[in-house]
């Protein structure tokens, strides 16, 4: 074989596993990021820039000390939450504010940083990617300032999902809270 066929041959198969490698990557963070991996993407106008936006977080990610919570302040965040709902009836805005402080003072507690709402979102995406569009649509509605008591429902909802993400209780696990006005409780709307 002649030195230029190596060459080839070596290009050839340096090509192939470049793509195998890219292509494994691109899989791996579409399942890890899920529906965030395609909002990067719209995001960052190409599948590469995202990847590596993507691939940032991670490494924020693994830089930070999340820790699980302890079945004491699990147990105190879970009795927040029911409270909060049950008090959905006489004040739907109050509910909706509560519910996002309790995500914040249950993401601090985890050693997530809580400064401000895009840097929540971007550590949530590592870890918590499929709840996250319900947290981005909760906080949404209750900052929008003219939600409606069905709305405001909704976010309560959408709340519900990713406190019950932060807290990591498995399934079968999870206490169902008296439903406010309407708001479904785990049991009653299944598994995510």
């Amino acid at each position: 074989m002649s030195a230029f066929m190596v060459v080839i041959v070596v290009a050839v198969v340096a090509g192939a596993g470049f793509l195998a490698w890219n292509q494994a990557r691109t899989h791996r963070l579409r399942r890890q990021f899920g529906p965030e991996y395609d909002r990067a993407v719209d995001q960052h106008g190409n599948r590469r820039e995202a990847e590596r936006d993507l691939h940032a977080r991670e490494q924020h990610h693994h830089d930070l000390a999340i820790r699980p919570l302890d079945p004491g302040s699990r147990t105190r965040y879970l009795d927040q939450w029911t409270h909060i709902q049950a008090e959905f009836v006489d004040s739907p805005e109050v509910s909706v504010d509560l519910a996002d402080k309790l995500v914040i003072a249950v993401m601090g507690e985890r050693g997530y940083p809580t400064e401000n709402y895009e840097a929540r979102v971007t550590e949530l995406s590592v870890e918590h990617a499929r709840t996250l569009g319900h947290y981005r649509s909760g906080h949404e509605i209750s900052t929008s300032g003219e939600a409606s008591t069905e709305d405001l429902r909704q976010a309560m909802v959408h709340y519900r999902t990713l406190v019950e993400d932060l807290l990591s209780a498995p399934w079968d696990e999870r206490v169902p809270a008296p439903s406010p006005a309407g708001v479904p409780t785990p049991r009653d709307a299944g598994p995510n």
